[in-house]
């Protein structure tokens, strides 16, 4: 524990973080303009959420050595997980079990002041249902690989978190 308490202290930790998640991003990008598959509004709110995920490593890289700003990494990183998480089993079940009853929203809705959707169309704009299975991999759909993903970046969260209170023993 205390080497991981060490390597969340480098930059290096927070680096494979954010480029874990370009990476993500990328992969995202690359389905919705190469593969030509649609993006859906929980898709868009999958990506906000990995986004979320980004942010929290660039906010470690600044400083790692700082607890505090350590604390706001690992703070950002876990809302932007477990909100990702949460995303990603509702979009599973929007999937599993459709219903004319249970629909995601027809278009993404950003707040005023960061209307994403209009600053980015490219990226943020939703033009599919959330019902609909367009990719699978490993008989794996999208959303199931984002609950993987999630899920491992929460369970890393807390194996992180953990560590921090594994200090390196002061010699007497």
């Amino acid at each position: 524990m205390q080497a991981l308490n060490h390597f969340s202290q480098t930059r290096l930790a927070w680096l494979s973080l954010l480029l874990f998640m370009v990476f993500f991003e990328a992969c995202a990008l690359a389905f919705q303009h190469v593969m030509k598959l649609p993006p859906c509004v929980m898709c868009i709110y999958e990506r906000v959420a990995m986004l979320g995920i980004a942010g929290g490593a660039i906010i470690g890289l600044l400083n790692p050595n700082n607890l505090l700003v350590r604390i706001l990494g690992f703070a950002a990183w876990g809302v932007s997980a477990a909100w990702g998480l949460q995303l990603s089993i509702t979009h599973t079940d929007l999937q599993m079990n459709p219903s004319p009853f249970a629909t995601c929203d027809l278009f993404v809705s950003f707040p005023g002041w960061a209307p994403l959707d209009q600053w980015l169309p490219w990226m943020f704009q939703a033009y599919s249902s959330c019902d609909v299975v367009d990719w699978i991999f490993l008989s794996l759909s999208m959303p199931q690989w984002l609950i993987i993903i999630f899920a491992a970046n929460l369970i890393a969260l807390v194996v992180m978190v953990m560590a921090q209170f594994y200090a390196k023993p002061t010699p007497v």
